[in-house]
This record gives C-alpha cells, structure tokens and sequence, in this order.
C-alpha cells in the first residue's frame, strides 16, 4: 500500500486502510478497529493528564509547558491555535514523565497526532468519539507508507522523519475527521510532510525533551494548516510518494551529528552544555 493507493481509493479512506490491514495481518476488522478505540482512549487521557500537571519530567527539563500555555489568556484570541499545541504538549510531557502515551509513530512524535484530531474534534465540539476511529485507522495507514521506504525515527532520517511522519498523520486524519476525500487527505499528507525536509533531530542530553515538547506543538497546528489547505482544494505539486522519497534522500544525507547523537543543533549549544551540567550536579 502507498499513499497513491489510498489517494485513489473509494472513500472514505480509512476503509481501505482497515481492508488492506486486515488483508495483509489476517486480523478481524473488528479486531483492528477496538484496539484503535483503546488508542484513543489512551490519547484522551494522556492529554488530559497532561494539561492538569506541572511535574517536571525524568530530566527536569520539561513538564509545566502544556499546563502554562492551557491555563494562560488567550491574546491571540485563537482557541484551536492555542488547543492543539497545548493537547500536543500535554502528550509529550507525560512521555517526558514516563507516563502512557500511544507512539504516533514515536514517542518523541506522540503529541502532534493526537493534539491535532483531538483538538480540532473539541474544537468544532463535535460529540460522537466513533468519529475518530477511521481517521486514526487512516493516520496509520499514512506511516505504514511512509515506513516502507524510510525508518520513521530520528536516528535513521533526522527529526523529519518522526515529527515530518506524524505532521502527515495527523493533517490526513484531520481531512478524514472533516468528510474530506482521498485524494485530498494525501495532498494534506505531502503538504506536512514535505514542509518538514531536512528538520535535524537534536535532543539536548538526548532526552525527548527540547525542543522535541515544543516542537510537537508547532508541527500540530502545521498538520491543521495542511489540513485546511487541502480541504480548500490546494494540491502538493509533487506526489506523495515523491515526497517520501525526498525525505528519504534528505535523511541519508544528514551528517550523523543531526540524527538523534546530541552532538549538533541545538544539543552542542553553550546553553545546553551548561543545562546539561547542571542537571548532572543536582542528579
């Protein structure tokens, strides 16, 4: 299965992604669709968890961030801007606490999925759950793509792979949650994804703390822009599949020292030397 495939499929797009899964593993569609509702479940209640604590994470580094942009005035009078990056952040900072997250492809890329749909479905105050379970089934189909060509981790691709991965996810799921069609779900997938190329993966320390918390902020409300785009009937240029094989490229390219080594970026910073230092003294 690529993201062509699924692009040409008759929609909604998530049934042909359940099809070829239960296809492929021999698993009941049934099967398939209540461990979808368990993730889910689990997503609520890592973001909701998330938005109620201040515990700082294993390293310190993190975990009031969620909570502070949740609780704060909206200035910008934007309420889904601000949702779906503190949902975000709330799912990163409780895998910074070792709490139970759901890998949306990865741990360091849990949030952007989850503060995406969740945000956008709370959002609209939509009210039936059901709604989301072909989007997610839909969202992993989009990795399962992706994955067959590059490995959706930072040490292997860079940062463009895990957060890149997780914007397309989350942008196809978000079309899929709007009624959009297949073709426009994928267009909504490359657009993210594309606007991700060369993103390095620098954890200072080495922990998925910064600026992977913040960044899984960000690249939710990417995956929305990306979203709204393709709904407005805007197209990727390249196909879908190119883009995957761009970031591919692009991933193979990186030095060693922007893939997930802490030895470049933001990780070998004077800052980060000193955080790192610091925490080492207190631990």
């Amino acid at each position: 299965m690529t993201l062509s495939d699924i692009a040409r499929a008759e929609p909604p797009a998530w049934r042909y992604v359940l099809a070829d899964e239960a296809s492929e593993t021999g698993l009941d569609p049934g099967f398939i669709t209540g461990v979808i509702r368990e993730r889910l479940r689990v997503m609520r209640q890592s973001v909701e968890r998330g938005l109620k604590s201040r515990e700082p994470s294993v390293a310190g580094m993190v975990g009031w961030n969620a909570a502070t942009l949740w609780e704060s005035e909206d200035l910008l009078r934007a309420p889904l801007l601000k949702r779906v990056q503190a949902y975000a952040m709330a799912v990163n900072e409780e895998n910074a606490r070792m709490g139970r997250i759901v890998a949306a492809p990865t741990a360091g890329s849990a949030g952007t999925l989850p503060g995406a749909l969740l945000g956008v479905y709370d959002h609209l105050e939509m009210r039936d759950e059901e709604a989301l379970v072909g989007p997610l089934i839909l969202a992993g189909g989009v990795a399962k793509a992706i994955s067959r060509t590059i490995f959706i981790a930072g040490a292997s691709g860079g940062c463009q792979a895990e957060i890149g991965s997780s914007a397309a996810m989350a942008a196809a799921a978000v079309v899929e949650l709007l009624g959009g069609e297949p073709a426009a779900a994928v267009n909504a997938a490359a657009l993210a994804l594309q606007n991700t190329l060369g993103l390095v993966c620098d954890p200072v320390g080495g922990y998925v703390e910064i600026p992977c918390v913040m960044r899984n902020g960000f690249y939710a409300v990417h995956a929305v822009s990306a979203a709204q785009q393709a709904l407005a009937g805007i197209t990727s240029p390249i196909p879908a599949d190119e883009v995957v094989l761009a970031m591919a490229n692009v991933g193979r390219l990186l030095p060693p020292e922007l893939k997930e080594t802490g030895e470049g970026g933001l990780a070998c910073t004077p800052t980060a030397r000193k955080l790192l230092k610091k925490l080492g003294e207190e631990g």
